[in-house]
């Protein structure tokens, strides 16, 4: 009976271990829960249907993708727990992840240190990629970021004299808005007041009474959706009435909910994607998307989606698994045609792409103009 028993456990170890090798292993982390949850949601609904679609074709290198996918909860400490739970017990051959920059730095150093290719899908504050040559992003970075909101605010907007409300807990913030100050004070503009605020604050009347004091013929947002729509909201109740925008944090359909569809009129922000736009990739993943998940898919969904295509073409081009080789295949992704614009990655690991402008009109933010790096 008992050699029965072993006889039957190794067949069983045999087929699981059979099924594992028809398989690669991909991670995946993002904040599912917590504070920026529809980011991570948006970014692993499209990673999903990317991952079922490739499979559904034959996969890649005839074997199918498993995504493992972990949620950091939108925590700080978490990600970098979750990453190296997916790295030494999952045994994934990349990881793709985060959109908060913050997150991404926390991963980033693991990833490195174990040699295993990292794609951030939305993370743009510049150190992300700084972190090795194992760490790429397929979104435009907070240089190019805060370069193209400078000039909107100079060129479209006509205003010289901005202010800031900076949250000095998001790396992705910090840098969002040093990017922004170096681009528009060198093209003449000035900076009449920076405030600060720590995310998660509900009540930013102080500051916004002390901008208003300023007299700016605009205000910088650089923060989240979450405590975005709040500033949007207070901003109004404390008699701002000029512009106010900000950059690809904004991206939520959360916001206007939050900030009040009155509240957002004249207000804008860059992102890397609208559905609004007329080119095929774009609205051939909309219709894919929606078919899905019976929802408009936001840019952090672009992101994700097209993060799952860079690492196939990848994984086709490497024609193995290994990392390394893996590693020098995602370098030399060229001129992609992703949802989210043609993609290039330079010699830093960073991707040149476009960007976009969505303005508020009514109670939605709606598609104005495409920015070429």
């Amino acid at each position: 009976m008992n050699r029965t028993l072993v006889f039957a456990l190794m067949a069983i170890l045999s087929v699981a271990f059979a099924k594992a090798q028809d398989t690669i292993k991909v991670g995946e982390f993002a904040s599912l829960t917590g504070k920026e949850a529809t980011f991570g949601q948006s970014i692993h609904n499209a990673t999903v249907l990317a991952v079922d679609e490739i499979n559904a074709t034959g996969g890649v290198l005839g074997k199918k993708i498993q995504l493992v996918y972990e949620d950091d909860q939108s925590k700080a400490g978490q990600a970098s727990t979750v990453v190296q739970k997916l790295i030494a017990s999952d045994k994934v051959i990349a990881i793709l992840g985060e959109v908060a920059s913050s997150r991404s730095l926390e991963a980033a150093s693991i990833c490195q240190v174990n040699k295993i290719p990292m794609i951030s899908p939305g993370s743009t504050n510049p150190e992300v990629t700084e972190k090795g040559d194992y760490i790429f992003r397929i979104c435009f970075t907070d240089s190019f970021q805060g370069g193209l909101l400078a000039n909107y605010a100079l060129n479209n907007l006509k205003v010289k004299k901005v202010a800031m409300l900076i949250d000095t807990k998001s790396d992705y913030s910090v840098g969002l808005a040093d990017n922004f100050k170096q681009a528009f004070v060198a093209k003449g503009g000035q900076i009449v007041q920076e405030r600060n605020y720590s995310g998660g604050d509900k009540d930013f009347r102080a500051q916004l009474t002390s901008i208003k004091a300023a007299q700016p013929e605009a205000v910088l947002l650089p923060g989240y959706y979450t405590d975005v729509g709040l500033l949007i909201r207070q901003a109004r109740q404390v008699g701002i009435k000029a512009p106010l925008f900000g950059g690809d944090g904004w991206e939520s359909p959360h916001l206007a909910e939050i900030a009040g569809s009155s509240a957002i009129a004249g207000t804008f922000f860059s992102t890397h994607y609208s559905s609004e736009e007329n080119r095929p990739e774009v609205q051939d993943f909309v219709k894919r998307y929606k078919a899905k998940y019976d929802a408009v898919p936001d840019a952090m969904a672009a992101l994700g989606y097209d993060s799952v295509l860079i690492l196939a073409d990848a994984l086709k081009r490497a024609g193995s698994t290994d990392s390394l080789k893996l590693r020098d295949a995602i370098a030399t992704t060229k001129d992609f045609p992703a949802v989210t614009g043609h993609i290039t990655l330079d010699d830093h690991r960073n991707a040149h792409k476009p960007a976009v402008i969505l303005k508020a009109e009514g109670a939605k933010f709606r598609y104005q103009e495409t920015v070429q790096p």
